[in-house]
């Protein structure tokens, strides 16, 4: 079984990155699951947002403590939270950020990439200027990442999450941006 957890902030599409992956994982023929933890709910307060998938049936139904690899859609929550707590010895990190963070001590022992999921988005005219949404951008830069899901089944469930043709597009695009021009570090 592979867990995964996903840091955002309200309004940057963490729940909905975590549900579109879980889509895409199921489409490439996993069982999965998707659901998130919220604590203050509002725009820009810190969320967290599950993945779980496996190839035989999941009867697991707990939060995700131990993940064996974590996305972190708001660079600024590394200064705020412990992204690494739980986090499986040689996990991926993905981070958007068009670079590595100065201080890569908390990252010891971990493998790493990262990717200007905000520039991507805000190119494709997905969210605002000061909230771009990144969700589909990180589930590229993660495809990539991991290696799996197929691209073409992040698109599919994209297409099926947005029904308007030129809104699915757009997060098409972005996340086969993100996947051509994730930085996959590797093990620091």
């Amino acid at each position: 079984m592979i867990e995964i957890r996903f840091h955002g902030r309200g309004g940057q599409g963490t729940v909905v990155a975590t549900i579109l992956l879980a889509k895409a994982f199921f489409q490439a023929g996993y069982q999965v699951q998707s659901f998130p933890f919220f604590g203050v709910e509002r725009r820009g307060a810190p969320v967290e947002a599950y993945v779980r998938l496996d190839k035989k049936k999941i009867l697991l139904r707990t939060n995700v403590t131990e993940p064996d690899h974590v996305a972190v859609q708001d660079q600024t929550l590394l200064h705020s939270i412990n992204i690494t707590r739980g986090l499986k010895p040689s996990g991926w990190i993905l981070i958007n950020s068009p670079t590595l963070p100065v201080d890569l001590q908390p990252f010891t022992g971990f493998q790493l990439a990262h990717v200007d999921a905000n520039r991507i988005a805000l190119q494709r005219r997905l969210g605002t200027r000061t909230h771009p949404i990144v969700n589909t951008s990180m589930i590229g830069a993660f495809a990539r990442m991991l290696e799996m899901p197929p691209l073409a089944a992040i698109a599919e469930a994209i297409r099926e999450d947005f029904p308007v043709e030129t809104e699915a597009m757009r997060n098409i695009d972005a996340a086969q941006e993100a996947y051509a021009e994730v930085n996959i570090v590797g093990r620091i």
